[in-house]
C-alpha cells in the first residue's frame, strides 16, 4: 500500500543521510499517516488514510 495521503496526495520526501564522516546514503522521510473512518467534502462515509495535518486543518471530518 502506497504512503500517500488520500486528501493531499502527500508522500514521502527522498533525501540523503549524512553521517560525521560525510558518507551519503539515501533515505526517506514518510508522511504522518492516520487511518480512520471519514468524509471529505461532504460525501459518503469511507475508510482513508489521511496525514496529520489534513487532519488537523479539518479537511476531513471524523465519522462516529
Amino acid at each position: 500500500m502506497p504512503q500517500r495521503c488520500d486528501v493531499c496526495g502527500k508522500g514521502p520526501a527522498y533525501g540523503h543521510r549524512i553521517s560525521h564522516a560525510h558518507n551519503v546514503t539515501a533515505r526517506r522521510w514518510m508522511p504522518n499517516l492516520v487511518s480512520m473512518r471519514g468524509t471529505v467534502g461532504g460525501g459518503r462515509p469511507k475508510r482513508l488514510r489521511v496525514c496529520t495535518r489534513c487532519l488537523k486543518a479539518g479537511k476531513v471530518t471524523k465519522v462516529v
